[in-house]
């Protein structure tokens, strides 16, 4: 096994391990990292010329976005809020997409942005959830001790 093979293992298997361990909250801020992450990886590529790999990219940050994010919303439930990003996950792939034809960076950046500030109004709310659940769960803990 050479190297980049043995890597690309390790990875794997931290990714895995990641997903298998996180809750439904996380794996929406791992869908966005991994959506950006694929954006750098894009305007890297473009700015090298690397065509083939700048689209491999850009696809793969639009299925982040258009079969992860935009599927996790519950239009039902979530109301405004969720038509709301359902339109802006809808214009975020469309952008994505002229980026592509057209190896236009600064979509590339907009689209970045636009992730980068629902990443961390979403990592925001992660206390939150997580004292309100300590606070459910304290009378348990101190019952059993």
């Amino acid at each position: 096994m050479n190297a980049t093979a043995a890597i690309n293992a390790y990875n794997k298997v931290g990714i895995e391990s990641s997903i298998n361990g996180a809750d439904p909250h996380q794996l929406i801020s791992m869908l966005f990292q991994g959506a950006l992450l694929a954006i750098a990886s894009a305007r890297n590529e473009m700015l090298r010329k690397q065509t083939a790999a700048k689209g491999k990219s850009i696809s793969r940050a639009i299925a982040i976005i258009g079969e992860g994010l935009h599927a996790s919303l519950d239009k039902q439930v979530g109301g405004e809020l969720a038509q709301n990003l359902s339109a802006l996950y809808d214009y975020m792939v469309a952008r994505l997409v002229a980026a592509n034809l057209k190896n236009d960076v600064a979509a590339l950046d907009e689209v970045a942005r636009l992730l980068t500030e629902l990443k961390g109004a979403w990592d925001s709310i992660r206390p939150q959830a997580l004292h309100s659940n300590a606070a459910t769960n304290a009378p348990r803990a101190y019952a059993k001790a």
